[in-house]
C-alpha cells in the first residue's frame, strides 16, 4: 500500500526572519520557569481542538518543547543535545497544520501567557515581542490550506 501523500502548503515569505525572543526572558524565568510555562501550555493544548496533533504523552512533549524554548532563549542547547537540530518545520510536516490549527495553538499560548508576569516572573517588557515571535513561528508551521 502506498503512503498517502498530500500537497504541502508553504507560507509566503519563507521562514521567520524576525528577531529571536530576548535572552532576558530566560534570565528572568530560569530554565525551571520555562519548563513550568510549557507544562501549563501543554495543559491548554490537552483541552484544545488541536489535541489530536500531539503525542499521547503530553508530559514528554512538554519537556521536549521546553528544551527547545530554553535553547531558543539563549540557554544551553538542551533540545539539540537530546533530539538533534530543531528543523521544526520539517518535524511538523507529518501533521496537517492549517490556519485554524495555527490559530488554536497561538490561542493556547495566549491563555498561558495571561498573567505570566505573576506566575512565571515573565518580564513585561518582553511579553509583546514574545507573542509576536510565537505568531510568526506558528505561521511558518502551517503546511496545509
Amino acid at each position: 500500500m502506498q503512503p498517502r501523500t498530500r500537497p504541502v502548503y508553504v507560507p509566503s515569505g519563507g521562514p521567520p526572519s524576525g528577531d529571536r525572543p530576548s535572552p532576558a526572558i530566560l534570565a528572568a524565568l530560569g530554565a525551571d520557569g520555562v519548563f513550568q510555562m510549557l507544562e501549563d501550555f501543554y495543559g491548554e493544548l490537552e483541552r484544545s481542538s488541536v489535541r489530536q496533533l500531539f503525542p499521547a504523552d503530553m508530559a514528554a512533549a512538554s519537556r521536549r518543547s521546553a528544551a527547545f524554548f530554553v535553547q531558543l532563549l539563549g540557554g544551553p542547547p538542551l533540545f539539540s543535545q537530546a533530539y538533534g537540530p530543531p528543523r521544526l518545520r520539517q518535524r511538523h510536516l507529518p501533521f496537517e497544520i492549517d490556519q485554524a490549527a495555527r490559530d488554536e495553538w497561538v490561542a493556547c499560548f495566549d491563555r498561558t501567557l495571561a498573567g505570566a508576569e505573576e506566575r512565571y516572573g515573565f518580564p513585561a517588557l518582553h511579553l509583546e515581542s514574545f507573542r509576536a515571535f510565537l505568531g510568526t513561528f506558528a505561521d511558518w508551521m502551517v503546511n496545509a490550506e
